[in-house]
């Protein structure tokens, strides 16, 4: 999202993308810095990108702390934090000058965006408000700020006019969209809506697009999105970051939402909406995880059969408050907690998508590859769930289809056209 806004920007300007590094005048490069190896990678391309062209501005997560990235690069041109988007454009324009003036009648509508045309991401806030000791998004990208409702909705229309299929509803902690402001009100297509998550959702379900929700922490009001849901007003999808399945690590964790309630509220959610399609990412490692700990969460995740699942094994982050913490988990230990939890997901995911064979789906193509067309139905987010792969070679990207699953592994399914 950051790097379409700054592309978005600098095409309004006249400036073009170019296809590789030595074809570039300058190379922008957008960086994240949220754990170790992350930072390890951004580094990375930063000298890539210095090897290949020599003029390089460097933005993003790891820009707040310049010193780790001038360090190791200080031939860089310029080092800005995140969301400085004037700071990068600005830049931009000292080391490569525009050539004319801005010719914003050139640009789409919808702006530049490096998704497929069918689907585009739709960033409602910015930072967080949450102080996870794992984390420093609060202190790299700052405060919850939510863009006004209106403001939203006006995107979220401009995309749908588009040609965009999918709006995948983004930000750091989704379900909190609203608080910093009040929840201001704001008026779209003649009603006026709340900034919050559930006006926000009630008000994306009137453009006949899918809306899929990420990053939504559960809080009770996440509750009152699970008829709309049923419905079919949005996608009956949910990606909640839940990290853990043990009290004691999640308090150590110093997450928002306990564990406690968890599971009776998922079977809550699964009796309103009984195709409701719950995600996660989960760590384990954590410092001080006792082998009874990690019991717990295998027991949880067993109890939960969450659909789609991701795992990370802790790093530490530098400035986050869990450096700080006693007994860190041995790598190896890290290592053979993350197998067995892979281990135990694949099982559950393997479960899950056996019993949809049989039923029907509709699907989005994302793409079409030796005469396979790579689809996902309401279940499957694009680039980090399974897929649904269909030997149909009429299909096209971007094309809906009605299919009959008629296979599955662990975490992709196989469709025939219906009838």
């Amino acid at each position: 999202m950051d790097s379409e806004r700054i592309l978005t920007q600098l095409r309004a300007e006249g400036y073009e993308v170019a296809p590789t590094y030595q074809a570039a005048d300058v190379v922008v490069v957008n960086t994240c810095g949220f754990i170790d190896a992350a930072v390890d990678e951004s580094l990375e391309t930063i000298g890539e990108a210095l090897a290949h062209n020599g003029r390089v501005i460097v933005t993003g997560c790891l820009g707040a702390r310049p010193e780790r990235i001038l360090e190791r690069h200080p031939q860089v041109l310029k080092v800005t934090g995140p969301h400085a988007y004037e700071e990068v454009v600005g830049a931009v324009h000292q080391h490569l000058p525009p050539r004319h003036d801005p010719l914003f009648d050139l640009l789409p509508p919808q702006g530049v965006r490096l998704t497929p045309r069918h689907y585009a991401y739709l960033k409602i806030a910015e930072g967080c408000n949450n102080k996870c000791s794992f984390c420093i998004i609060p202190a790299m990208r700052g405060a919850l700020v939510s863009r006004r409702i209106d403001d939203v909705l006006r995107e979220a229309e401009r995309l749908a006019a588009a040609g965009v299929k999918e709006l995948l509803v983004i930000s750091q902690d989704t379900s909190a969209y609203g608080s910093d402001i009040r929840y201001a009100r704001g008026d779209w297509r003649g009603a006026s809506y709340d900034s919050r998550f559930i006006d926000l959702v009630r008000a994306l379900g009137e453009l006949a697009v899918w809306v899929r929700l990420h990053y939504v922490y559960p809080y009770p009001h996440v509750d009152a999105v699970i008829p709309l849901m049923a419905e079919g007003r949005v996608l009956a999808y949910l990606d909640i970051p839940f990290q853990h399945g043990s009290p004691t690590v999640l308090r150590r964790m110093r997450r928002p939402v306990h564990a406690e309630d968890t599971l009776a509220r998922i079977r809550a959610w699964r009796r309103t909406c009984p195709e409701l399609t719950l995600r996660s990412t989960f760590i384990v490692g954590f410092p001080g995880e006792t082998e009874a700990e990690f019991a717990e969460l295998l027991a949880w995740l067993e109890e939960a059969q969450l659909d789609r699942v991701g795992c990370f094994k802790y790093s530490p982050v530098e400035g986050a408050a869990a450096n700080a913490l006693p007994d860190h988990v041995a790598p190896e230990v890290q290592e053979e907690r993350y197998a067995r939890f892979m281990e135990r997901a694949a099982l559950i995911s393997a479960r899950r998508l056996a019993a949809r064979i049989g039923s029907r789906a509709r699907v989005l193509v994302d793409e079409v590859a030796g005469g396979i067309a790579i689809a996902r139905s309401a279940a499957e987010a694009p680039q980090i769930d399974g897929v649904v792969r269909i030997a149909d070679a009429t299909l096209r990207a971007g094309d809906w289809a009605d299919v009959e699953i008629v296979g599955a592994d662990s975490y992709d399914l196989a469709g025939r056209l219906a009838d």
